[in-house]
């Protein structure tokens, strides 16, 4: 599993010109998922993702959480985040779960990390032709790989 996540004063999807979602202070979440992923491999992505402390802190230190500032989470799915660009100008996808495993990969780890950050979790929709808009705060961006838990 790979996920890609922006510290964000907004952000928003939308779907055929029709907001889905929005979320003022908080993380958007692009996340990619593989094969061989597993329940550990969500479960450790989404209490990774809630406990960054990546929000500043009083003293303008990065030493609070998204829960501890009581902020809001936007998920959206990102196969493309699994591309292989070593040969050629044309990415590969092969890495990517196909949409008979991505989808309920994907439902759990929305309701995993709504699970863990203790309120509902924002979402784009799965496999649609979405437009992502986002205000990036510092800008900070993360990206973890389950798979590579040292990078």
């Amino acid at each position: 599993m790979r996920v890609v996540i922006q510290r964000v004063s907004e952000a928003s999807v939308t779907i055929s010109e029709e907001l889905k979602s929005t979320i003022l202070q908080g993380l958007l979440v692009l996340a990619s998922f593989e094969t061989e992923d597993s329940d550990a491999d969500l479960s450790w992505t989404c209490k990774k993702i809630t406990q960054l402390r990546i929000f500043d802190d009083n003293e303008g230190v990065m030493n609070l959480c998204v829960k501890d500032i009581d902020g809001e989470i936007l998920v959206v799915s990102q196969f493309t985040l699994h591309a292989k660009t070593k040969k050629g100008n044309r990415p590969s996808y092969i890495n990517a779960a196909p949409p008979n495993i991505s989808i309920p990969l994907y439902h759990q780890f929305v309701e995993t990390l709504s699970e863990n950050l203790g309120k509902k979790v924002q979402t784009g929709e799965f496999g649609a032709q979405m437009m992502v808009k986002l205000t990036n705060d510092g800008p900070v961006t993360i990206i973890i790989d389950s798979k590579n838990k040292e990078f």
